[in-house]
């Protein structure tokens, strides 16, 4: 069984921000392989399916961005997942736009949402699948926390969309590489 949560914050109001990429990036691998999140388990919304003869559920957490690990920890319980089995996706912002890196066992550069699932299943030793946003371009250089909030709450600009409309489907191209050929194999290709 192969957990793959995707993090983001739950409401319209969230939708089209940067820190809900890892929800976008797993609604397209949804679609794509004719799966629905149409059911509420662990405070998640989540769709159960096969995907190239290997069972997976995907989630998107309810909690909220900082409190992720708490879904996670519930789901990982509830379908006796091995962390080996877990795919998480998430923003990165010391990534470029457009670019994702596979990484396993590492700690959450910071990231409140990866924060919280390491405190929750105390260990760092689970696959993520970070995808860049960059960094906040200001007038000042202000990287303040404030700053770094109203980045990643923000919207995707107009060019950002077309940037991520090219690596969206490269990434579920890795989420089905990791699912049916393995961590070493997809950070070869993917790397």
């Amino acid at each position: 069984m192969k957990l793959i949560v995707g993090l983001g914050n739950p409401g319209r109001r969230y939708a089209g921000n940067r820190h809900n990429v890892g929800f976008i990036c797993l609604s397209h691998f949804a679609r794509n392989h004719a799966m629905k999140f149409d059911r509420k388990l662990g405070r998640a919304r989540t769709g159960q399916g096969e995907v190239a003869h290997h069972k997976v559920i995907l989630a998107r957490p309810q909690t909220h961005m900082n409190q992720s690990g708490q879904s996670v920890a519930l789901l990982v319980n509830r379908f006796a997942v091995t962390l080996d089995n877990l795919l998480v996706i998430h923003d990165d912002l010391d990534l470029a736009p457009g670019k994702f890196r596979i990484s396993y066992g590492v700690g959450s550069g910071g990231h409140k949402g990866i924060d919280s699932i390491i405190s929750y299943l105390n260990c760092q030793d689970f696959i993520r699948l970070r995808v860049g946003i960059g960094h906040p371009r200001t007038a000042n250089n202000d990287t303040t926390e404030a700053a770094i909030i109203d980045y990643v709450l923000g919207d995707f600009t107009p060019d950002e969309k077309k940037i991520m409309a090219g690596v969206i489907p490269v990434v579920s191209e890795a989420i089905l590489c990791l699912i049916t050929q393995g961590l070493s194999a997809a950070m070869n290709k993917y790397n």
